[in-house]
């Protein structure tokens, strides 16, 4: 079983699919929830931390917890999505004001209070929020690995550029996600 070196961030998958260019991500997006479902799973009965890592939508009064009933409502679009991937009592979560999971949120000191050196990240976009954190969590000298088969962007073109940035020199990893889980837990 690993220590507490390794954790899960799943990114902005509990979202309400309401802005431009949202139809195109959800349609991508319901490609990797299986394999996001799985890694969820796993990671969990590894006792790996899983930390929510998600937008506010601009919604400033409200709190994870309500974000995850609004975007899950059954009139919201993806609500099939987000209740695929409901967090668990065991999780973490952090709210975001913009892409990066690291920008103006206490996730580094969560980070460090749980002793992570590896992260994993998986979700959405990988053009966006993806990208944007891997590239954040290098910065901070964390060991990244993204699962490619668990992101999604708006086109699966969008997505393959964005994982090339992530790859080129930078020591971040690409996987699959089962490889991402046999690194996470070594």
């Amino acid at each position: 079983m690993p220590g507490p070196t390794s954790a899960f961030l799943i990114i902005d998958v509990i979202n309400p699919f309401d802005f431009e260019g949202a139809s195109a991500l959800l349609r991508e997006t319901r490609g990797i929830v299986p394999t996001l479902h799985r890694l969820l799973e796993r990671t969990r009965a590894a006792g790996i931390p899983v930390i929510y890592c998600n937008d506010n939508f601009g919604r400033w009064r409200s709190d994870f917890r309500g974000n995850v009933e609004y975007c899950a409502r059954e009139d919201g679009e993806g609500a099939d999505v987000v209740r695929a991937l409901l967090p668990a009592e065991s999780d973490y979560f952090i709210l975001k004001p913009k892409h990066s999971a690291f920008f103006e949120t206490p996730l580094r000191l969560l980070l460090n209070q749980l002793g992570t050196q590896r992260l994993l990240l998986a979700g959405i976009a990988t053009d966006s929020c993806i990208l944007s954190t891997g590239l954040d969590a290098y910065m901070r000298e964390f060991e990244v690995t993204v699962a490619h088969d668990a992101v999604a962007a708006q086109s699966a073109e969008r997505s393959r550029e964005a994982l090339e940035v992530l790859a080129s020199g930078r020591g971040i990893h690409i996987r699959d996600a089962q490889a991402s889980l046999d690194w996470l837990v070594a």
